[in-house]
């Protein structure tokens, strides 16, 4: 006699019904998981949306080694890093560049170029001499006769960047990526984590961070902007933000001062020395944190007015805050408003 298979109303068998309850039961609701660790002289942060946690052990390393690679290739602190190699190369000498430098040393010429020289990719030499660099801090400001003579070093037209990614310096050019490195790490990190199938996450290295998707909730994620306030730590504006790269300039963290003069560490090639007008600080939102890395420093430099006026006519996403008589102000573009929603 043939026994009849038992079935449900939707014809499926009963065992097949109950493994489908089963594994319905045992599925994960996504949560953040994520790690942070030290990398370029800072810290950094990955935090993403998962229903495994176990990958949090399986991505540590391949985000260590990515960064590692990254700090090798762009690193002014590694004495044998990509980039210092090119450093000490004699003048007139054409070198041969990986793929990731070319690329970065490409956008930060283009800027440098955009800018006129507001942001200048060689502005190494002068960060050095003010104490902000490798070479150590100072107390003291350098003597005009010693800025006098590095000037014929600093100059972006005195670099040529081939299409098959060879770099010429016509003299003793030296670059410094410190203002836009750090950016171009987060994207690596960024795509590193896609490969993975990520879909939402927050990349972070030393408060340049690029934002995807959502949390579990729905909600976009949150990002402070800090008050440029010296000796706190406080909140300016909280923003909700998605696909997009985020950075701020500011000159309120890393300076020296020398009787009571304020000397700040992003230093305007165009002079020699160290910023003066009254923007404290600035944060841009664009497509990756390498373009809105570079783009923070460019507009520090720039200042208020300045700075203000190249973000409006290239339609830049830009928040500005201003020192004034009775403490700060807010000054922002069109896109910045538009682009983000503020949350309380």
């Amino acid at each position: 006699m043939r026994m009849r298979r038992l079935v449900n109303s939707l014809g499926w068998p009963a065992a097949l019904l109950l493994a489908v309850f089963v594994l319905a039961g045992c599925q994960k609701s996504p949560e953040v998981v994520g790690f942070n660790g030290l990398t370029m002289g800072t810290s950094f942060s990955v935090r993403w949306v998962d229903v495994d946690p176990a990958r949090v052990e399986a991505l540590r390393p391949k985000v260590g080694a990515l960064l590692k690679d990254v700090n090798q290739q762009m690193s002014t602190y590694i004495s044998d890093s990509e980039l210092s190699q090119f450093n000490r190369a004699p003048a007139g000498s054409r070198v041969a560049l990986s793929q990731d430098l070319a690329k970065v040393v490409a956008a930060a010429l283009e800027l440098s170029k955009q800018t006129a020289g507001a942001y200048d990719v060689t502005v190494g030499p002068l960060v050095n001499l003010w104490g902000f660099g490798p070479e150590g801090r100072v107390v003291k400001a350098p003597s005009q006769e010693q800025l006098d003579a590095l000037r014929s070093r600093v100059g972006y037209h005195a670099l040529t960047l081939s299409s098959d990614g060879f770099l010429t310096k016509a003299g003793d050019q030296y670059v410094d990526l410190s203002s836009i490195a750090k950016g171009y790490g987060v994207d690596r990190v960024a795509e590193l984590l896609e490969q993975e199938g990520i879909a939402s996450y927050l990349v972070e290295i030393g408060g340049e961070l690029r934002a995807k998707g959502v949390k579990p909730d729905g909600s976009d994620w949150r990002v402070a902007i800090e008050s440029p306030v010296e000796g706190v730590r406080e909140v300016e504006r909280v923003i909700g933000v998605k696909d997009i790269g985020i950075a701020t300039s500011g000159d309120y963290r890393n300076y020296f001062e020398q009787d009571g003069v304020r000397f700040s560490h992003t230093i305007d090639p165009r002079t020699g020395y160290p910023i003066r007008h009254r923007l404290a600080s600035v944060t841009v939102l664009r497509p990756t944190c390498m373009e809105a890395d570079a783009l923070a420093t460019a507009l520090m430099v720039l200042g208020e007015e300045e700075g203000l006026r190249f973000a409006r006519e290239r339609e830049i996403a830009a928040f500005f805050i201003v020192k004034d008589n009775d403490g700060f102000r807010e000054v922002s573009t069109p896109e910045f408003e538009a682009f983000v929603e503020e949350v309380d």
